[in-house]
């Protein structure tokens, strides 16, 4: 695989579903592993710490390392780090990330700054309303991803992405996004994998949050028809993705199939 360095994996719907292994995923790392190429996991999810998450994904018999795993909670505390050191922060999200925000002052009551993290039954109309008051009164708001959508075992869920353009409207300010569609997660993937972003290979589920967003910075973008993918999404699509598969299984065939660019 000459003209490949590395891959970075999106998670849910691309290697497991409510963290049932999907067919052939954990077989297809191993392959892929062995020819050497190099690798991150890039997910949304903000309902598991890293640790938690490569804890599952090695009982699906998936072999990873926590190293490996950047969730859009890790990405967000060292965003916070640096753009708001010290802030007291709301963290209106489902599920508990608390290992992933280590260091992040808390103050839920006079917060400094707003973080949105995953969409559930916390974002209430009070939660959501206050949320707007907040940025009317100059409190800046960060988003840990803008994801619409994540799929379950039973279908598909709405996620923060959905809610991001009614708050800017109804609190007149921009919302920074950390975790996909932006560019920050997957420069921070490329950092770790060691490789530029042209080096690199993007697979995932989601048309626009995963593969179009990794083609904006250079990666080589992978579709797989499994998890949210919708075959009218693609068909919509003024951008098509690099290539198109089945499902994990069938990357390694893309992968020896991908030019090297510097030859």
């Amino acid at each position: 695989m000459p003209g490949v360095a590395g891959v970075l994996y999106d998670i849910d719907g691309v290697l497991v579903t409510s963290w049932r292994e999907i067919p052939g995923a954990a077989a297809t790392l191993r392959r892929i592993r062995a020819a050497g190429l190099r690798r991150a996991f890039l997910t949304n999810t903000t309902s598991v710490t890293c640790a938690g998450i490569a804890e599952r994904l090695r009982a699906a018999g998936i072999e990873v390392e926590d190293e490996e795993i950047v969730t859009a909670a890790r990405l967000t505390a060292a965003y916070l780090r640096v753009e708001h050191p010290g802030a007291r922060a709301w963290v209106l999200n489902h599920g508990d990330v608390e290992a992933d925000l280590a260091g992040i002052s808390r103050d839920d009551d006079r917060p400094e700054v707003v973080v949105l993290g995953g969409a559930g039954e916390e974002f209430t109309h009070r939660a959501l309303s206050r949320v707007v008051e907040l940025m009317l009164d100059g409190v800046p708001v960060v988003a840990m991803q803008g994801g619409t959508t994540w799929a379950t075992g039973d279908g598909l869920r709405i996620d923060t992405g959905v809610y991001l353009p009614g708050l800017e409207a109804a609190g007149r300010a921009r919302i920074t996004v950390v975790g996909k569609p932006s560019g920050t997660g997957f420069r921070t993937c490329a950092e770790l994998i060691g490789s530029p972003p042209t080096d690199l290979v993007m697979v995932g589920d989601d048309l626009y949050s995963d593969v179009l967003a990794a083609q904006r910075i250079g990666m080589t973008g992978v579709l797989v028809r499994t998890g949210k993918f919708r075959a009218a999404v693609l068909v919509g699509a003024s951008t098509p993705p690099d290539h198109v598969v089945d499902s994990i299984a069938d990357l390694p065939d893309v992968l020896a199939g991908i030019p090297d660019a510097s030859a």
